[in-house]
């Protein structure tokens, strides 16, 4: 097939666009300008390497013309900052994404794949495990925002037949992660314990999340290309909680030593437990978390030292 992966150089894009090019995929990986690939592909490997603007709607019709299938892995914001302009938030994700099907509408694209946020669309959870019946009472704006883009999606699968996937991805870690924009826990305290600095916790470290290693997305997003089912909407997940004193913990094992940690008071926005089953996603897409926390962490620390020089 012909994917167009908008935001297939960054963290999770990148493991995605990889384990893509496994199966043989032709890809089309659209990124910002002056965005670099984040390797040499191969002459056997089918990649064409794009640059411009998701509010561009030029930009984006000339990257999924012809294609079979879309990826949207791009968001501007993250949870912690998303409240600070929420205008922003709006404009530059959901809207994007509205352009984005009005494009795939006239050029006849019939099947995207949308990357949401199991860690918070839900809001704070009724029950546990949160499955993906359960209210969605987000607390940032990217969360609400996420969901609005979910909700279009299904609307235009109604309206114009687009087949929508929507993978809500809970925590994910892993190589490549920007820990200089303090993109997830994991990232950011591994680095942080290797340069020997202190880690901040937010709260008195029992905030629980549910960590998934990446390649494990990139296995769901494989699996839900070929997806042909009626279901639209999938947890992917580890199932497992982990708080961050766990987490503390953990790292202090993997590196054989102790991390300093300094604990702040509580954001009023964290939610305390977040742990999404994934029942359904193993059922219909066949798919299946396999690499263990610690091993994840293993195998990002080994990275993240390549990379600081540790």
């Amino acid at each position: 097939m012909k994917i167009t992966i908008f935001g297939g150089g960054g963290f999770i894009g990148s493991t995605i666009a990889d384990r893509l090019l496994k199966d043989g995929h032709q890809l089309r990986i659209f990124e910002r300008p002056r965005v670099e690939p984040y390797r040499q592909f191969l002459d056997g490997e089918r990649v064409e390497w794009l640059t411009g603007d998701l509010m561009s709607v030029h930009d984006v019709s000339s990257a999924i013309d012809d294609v079979d299938v879309i990826l949207h892995l791009v968001s501007t914001t993250l949870p912690k900052n998303s409240n600070d302009d929420p205008i922003y938030d709006v404009q530059s994700n959901l809207v994007a994404t509205l352009q984005l099907l009005n494009a795939m509408v006239a050029k006849q694209v019939r099947k995207i794949v949308f990357i949401s946020s199991g860690g918070t669309v839900y809001g704070n959870p009724v029950y546990l495990p949160i499955d993906e019946k359960h209210p969605t009472e987000p607390r940032v704006s990217y969360g609400i925002t996420k969901l609005a883009i979910e909700k279009y999606l299904l609307m235009y699968q109604e309206l114009h037949g687009i087949n929508a996937n929507i993978l809500r991805v809970a925590n994910p870690f892993g190589e490549r992660q920007r820990v200089e924009t303090a993109q997830g826990a994991v990232g950011v305290f591994l680095s942080k314990a290797i340069q020997n600095q202190p880690i901040e916790i937010w709260g008195d470290g029992s905030v629980t999340r549910d960590y998934l290693y990446v390649s494990d997305v990139a296995e769901a997003f494989a699996l839900a290309v070929n997806y042909e089912g009626t279901n639209s909407v999938f947890n992917i997940s580890s199932g497992v909680g982990t708080s961050l004193n766990d987490m503390i913990v953990l790292l202090e094992k993997v590196l054989g030593r102790e991390v300093i940690r300094h604990y702040q008071p509580g954001r009023p926005f964290d939610v305390p437990i977040s742990v999404l089953d994934n029942s359904l996603a193993r059922q219909e897409l066949g798919w299946e978390p396999k690499v263990r926390i610690e091993d994840g962490i293993v195998k990002t620390a080994a990275w993240m030292r390549k990379v600081l020089n540790k």
